[in-house]
């Protein structure tokens, strides 16, 4: 495919395609060398709204599209016909700007399973320096694990409940350990969650990363800059051509001396991936791309978490719910604005726990939720007029997987995203298993003198099929997509990249994001992206 016609905007040594997790460390790392030049192309603004700083601020930016891509979901059976939100961050930051704060990196069973796939050096004992690196764990961490001297820092929970400490106790004693730091040795137990929260501020990729070194002369930040089209001459990447300012902006070019690196997330890259010819076949003569390299596993090999809620009602304690509201906001606001514990720095989730469905399991296989709020049913990011908390969960390792597919050659249309939730028969059982779970957690002892009773999905509903319909009517993604760039040898055609993370048979071309996930981690992806772009800048840095 030849380079196509745009304004020429310069060469550098670099052009990364993404300001999110992965893209905000390789700018700031690759740039650490005065003699490279790094171009980074944001499709959105800057992150310049107050609410995508506060972490309470996140439900009122996660479905605002001047700071998302609203995607959604194509419907199924299993999501009752429904498309599902997956929204993607569109900003400085990506999703980290309006993700839920989580810090998890998920087990090294994950890591050496990847390796195993035959992706050398990718082993948990090889890429723990990596999430080492980008973190300064404040607070308890054995310092085998945790870092003390990266970019972003990792706090505890400092807004501790009496509904969060009655559920953990409860957990405790249906044989879940408390677990102060499931980071460190070991993820199994229950206890709070370590959020990228500092002094009351969200922590993105950009906050922590990009912004320290903006003024950097060798590093150039372009905003509202849609990239449409990878520019090859050969069969090497040479530039990205970006669309300026929004649909029927002017075009323009920058050019790559040495890489192009694909860090939009796993929804855009395997688009921008198609739209420049590089993808399945069958999916670019439909759109009518010339195919400039036949790759089946462009787009394909898709996962994600699908997450169900357990609602109950509360009695004789005020939660969030109220807290939230005027005038008990006001204290919140002041709380806050003195950087003391308060609702507006906390993540949507408090609480934690990881376990096995059943018996019998080596490690745990659902990952849980808790927070001592409720949201009203139909209304997104709505909060219940009354006192609730809510029990989460999810399947770790689901094994239905999908695909995403351009749906036109137009780069602003959305892409076709088909996850295929709850496809295979063992992701059914295993998310029930996690629901029945949820629901003995709010109905423990400790938790009995501060519950009315569950109001979703209610008692009234009990049978498997009523508890797979509720499931099916009311599941969401749990926003974790990856693998639609696969990672893994070129002899299994469903792989993209290679250990290095370079497109395989194309020069000049990698993809540094959760696309390259050979299979999903057993947790929130943000971490686990972040550490696979701190490998990969020092791969790039190193020659690999």
């Amino acid at each position: 495919m030849s380079s196509a016609a745009g304004i020429e905007q310069g060469q550098f040594d670099y052009v990364i395609v993404g300001s999110g997790a992965a893209g905000s460390i390789l700018a700031n790392r690759l740039s650490a060398d005065p003699s490279v030049t790094v171009c980074l192309l944001e499709a959105g603004p800057s992150d310049w709204h107050p609410f995508l700083h506060m972490p309470a601020g996140y439900i009122k930016k996660v479905f605002d599209p001047n700071f998302t891509f609203p995607f959604t979901t194509e419907p199924t059976e299993h999501t009752g016909g429904r498309r599902i939100p997956v929204p993607q961050g569109r900003t400085l930051g990506g999703s980290t700007a309006i993700n839920g704060l989580v810090y998890n990196r998920g087990q090294a069973e994950d890591f050496d399973d990847w390796a195993s796939a035959g992706n050398p050096g990718w082993s948990y004992k090889d890429v723990l320096p990596y999430f080492k690196a980008t973190e300064t764990k404040i607070g308890e961490g054995d310092d085998a694990y945790r870092g003390r001297s990266g970019p972003m820092p990792i706090t505890n929970v400092d807004w501790i409940h009496p509904i969060n400490e009655a559920f953990i106790e409860g957990a405790q004693e249906l044989g879940i350990p408390r677990n102060p730091d499931y980071n460190g040795a070991s993820q199994a137990g229950v206890g709070y969650f370590q959020r990228n929260i500092y002094r009351g501020y969200r922590m993105s990729a950009a906050r922590s990363f990009l912004k320290p070194v903006r003024s950097r002369p060798n590093l150039n930040v372009f905003t509202k800059s849609h990239a449409s089209q990878i520019l090859f001459e050969g069969t090497r990447a040479v530039g990205v051509q970006y669309v300026r300012g929004g649909r029927g902006g002017p075009v323009h070019v920058v050019r790559a001396r040495r890489e192009v690196i694909l860090s939009a997330g796993a929804l855009n890259t395997p688009k921008l991936l198609q739209l420049s010819g590089v993808g399945p076949a069958a999916v670019l003569n439909k759109l009518g791309i010339p195919v400039f390299r036949d790759m089946a596993g462009v787009g394909n090999n898709l996962k994600d978490h699908f997450s169900l809620r357990v609602v109950a009602k509360v009695k004789g304690i005020t939660t969030i719910n109220e807290l939230a509201r005027a005038p008990r906001l006001w204290g919140q606001i002041g709380r806050w604005l003195f950087k003391k514990p308060s609702i507006l720095a906390l993540s949507p989730s408090v609480v934690h726990f990881f376990w096995q469905s059943r018996a019998g399991l080596t490690r745990p296989d659902l990952q849980g939720v808790f927070t001592a709020a409720s949201y009203r049913e139909g209304y997104v990011g709505m909060l219940d007029k009354y006192p609730g908390m809510t029990c989460g969960v999810w399947q770790h390792r689901p094994e239905s997987m999908g695909y995403v597919h351009a749906q036109s050659r137009d780069p602003f249309d959305a892409p076709i995203i088909q996850p295929n939730y709850l496809d295979h028969e063992n992701d059914r059982r295993v998310l029930l298993d996690g629901v029945r779970l949820a629901r003995q957690l709010l109905r423990t002892q400790p938790l009995a003198k501060y519950s009315l009773g569950e109001s979703m999905p209610g008692v009234q509903v009990e049978r498997e099929d009523e508890l797979m319909d509720y499931i099916r009517k009311y599941g969401v993604s749990a926003y974790h997509l990856n693998g639609s760039a696969r990672m893994g040898p070129a002899s299994d055609s469903r792989n993209v990249v290679d250990a290095q993370l370079r497109v395989h048979g194309l020069q000049g071309l990698r993809v540094v994001d959760a696309s390259i996930m050979p299979n999903i981690v057993s947790a929130n992806t943000n971490a686990s992206t972040m550490m696979i772009a701190e490998k990969a800048a020092a791969m790039i840095l190193k020659g690999d």
